[in-house]
């Protein structure tokens, strides 16, 4: 396994984990009816998204090339 694709895989795993850590937020925020903490976990689950969509776009760059 190459640098990039080592790279790529665990830019993967931490959008993975920071996802499961938004979700667990967006929950709790739920049951709080906390609008702030509800904001701050629905931006924290963009940026997981984010964060996951670019590690796939390195992964995939690595295999074109």
């Amino acid at each position: 396994m190459n640098i990039k694709k080592a790279r790529g895989v665990l830019g993967l795993a931490g959008a993975v984990a920071g996802a499961v850590g938004a979700f667990s937020g967006l929950k709790a925020a739920r049951e709080k009816k906390d609008k702030l903490a509800l904001a701050n976990a629905i931006a924290s689950i963009a940026v997981a998204v984010t964060g996951a969509a670019l590690a796939v776009r390195a992964l995939r760059k690595d295999e074109l090339a």
